[in-house]
């Protein structure tokens, strides 16, 4: 695979995010989820200034290939990763890790000696294999829809 570059995103990239975002959750996502369900997780109708201000309070890390985001993946400061996602064309191919890698120096820079996250069922083995465990299994209310996730965890010693 060609290079990638791995930086924080920049204002005026919060369109391509919720692309990227509405295709990962319509196209891979549904290999676990009803319709229903990724209607309710990602809408066609959503209003795109909610999109905009979620990504800036996010303020994600974002992965660019060729000239394009194919990732992208925030780490809050108590922890939390709250978005996780990678373009469905670049699954399996490093992107995953690239953000995972730039999470863990963030949390260690900033002293987080934990990492949590509501992961859903398409993404848990990827968390698995990022040394998280599944704390509960939980079913969390979207819109009109209940889907199933799971909490997970990865706890540090940077010492």
């Amino acid at each position: 695979m060609n290079e990638m570059e791995v930086r924080k995103f920049k204002k005026g990239e919060e369109e391509e995010l919720w692309k990227l975002f509405y295709n990962t959750v319509h196209r891979v996502n549904a290999q676990d989820y009803e319709g229903v369900q990724i209607a309710a997780w990602a809408p066609d109708d959503l209003d795109i200034n909610i999109a905009i201000q979620k990504f800036r309070e996010i303020n994600p890390f974002v992965v660019i290939h060729e000239g394009k985001i194919v990732g992208y993946a925030d780490i809050q400061s108590d922890g939390y990763i709250d978005h996780f996602y990678c373009h469905h064309q670049f699954q399996g191919q490093g992107v995953g890790r690239r953000l995972f890698t730039a999470l863990e120096k963030e949390a260690r820079v900033n002293g987080i000696l934990e990492m949590y996250s509501n992961v859903s069922i398409t993404a848990r083995s990827f968390f698995e294999a990022m040394g998280f465990s599944v704390e509960k299994e939980q079913v969390v209310q979207v819109r009109d829809q209940q889907l199933k996730n799971y909490r997970m965890v990865r706890r540090y010693d940077h010492s």
